[in-house]
């Protein structure tokens, strides 16, 4: 299994406090392909610097850290891309963790 970042551009307009559930349900997309979570960071509301589809000004950012088997993540980019609260998500691979260094 290969660790993977997924970064993903929510819309959440008219439904701000939701954030949490639109989280869990992407947590679960990724566990349900087979994919083990480890880390979820919630990031800022930023402004676009050009709207998006349909004239989304903003979205809400996430990052999930996970591991999956490869061909997940092209079934994972079909399922997201049908998803109407994602706007856009990238998936890269991502380094090892660093372990801390002893002083």
């Amino acid at each position: 299994m290969k660790r993977y970042e997924g970064l993903f551009i929510l819309d959440l307009s008219g439904k701000e406090e939701g954030i949490k559930e639109l989280v869990d349900k992407l947590s679960a997309e990724i566990t349900s392909v087979g994919g083990k979570i480890e880390t979820v960071q919630k990031l800022d509301k930023k402004t676009f610097a050009r709207n998006a589809r349909s004239g989304e000004s903003a979205g809400h950012f996430v990052n999930i850290i996970f591991e999956a088997q490869g061909k997940a993540i092209a079934e994972l980019r079909s399922r997201f891309k049908l998803a109407a609260d994602v706007v856009r998500v990238l998936f890269t691979e991502a380094p090892a963790p660093v372990a801390p260094k002893a002083a």
